[in-house]
């Protein structure tokens, strides 16, 4: 199901994810605050369209305003072990890991998801873009399902 929400126009375009960060401090008094503030906070979307006819909003958190568009909740693309990657079934990221210039560090940190949260997994990608994990865990690249709204 599509939202329709404000976004900065330097990100509204069909295909762009990004996560919700939430209210800013600059959002207090703003006149758009409830077409604005409208998503769930630490959730990734995609813009799925830019609305058409629609005038440019002059915003104190986006240098040049902001645009309506629709959005939807976007799948996450994550590590997880690979004893648990069935999909279908349920997982959990495997853990903070702090070697960030590895391949696999985007996916094992995916922005949008928390540690000790289980997600569903809408489909299994195969090997992690890593050839060797540095925590030494066995892991597999899945895509985990986007969430309800």
């Amino acid at each position: 199901m599509t939202t329709v929400t404000l976004i900065g126009t330097r990100l509204a375009e069909p295909g762009t994810e990004f996560v919700y960060g939430g209210e800013a401090t600059a959002c207090e008094g703003c006149p758009y605050r409830d077409q604005c503030l409208n998503l769930t906070e630490g959730r990734r979307y995609t813009v799925e369209s830019v609305r058409e006819n629609t005038q440019t909003l002059d915003c104190a958190v986006h240098d040049e305003g902001v645009q309506a568009v629709e959005v939807t909740p976007a799948p996450i693309r994550a590590n997880v072990l690979s004893k648990s990657a069935y999909a279908g079934s349920t997982a959990e990221l495997a853990g903070p890991c702090p070697y960030t210039g590895c391949p696999s560090h985007e996916f094992c940190e995916p922005a949008g998801a928390e540690f000790d949260a289980e997600y569903r997994i809408a489909e299994i990608e195969g090997e992690p873009p890593h050839d060797y994990c540095m925590l030494d865990r066995d892991l597999t690249l899945v895509e985990f399902a986007a969430a309800e709204e």
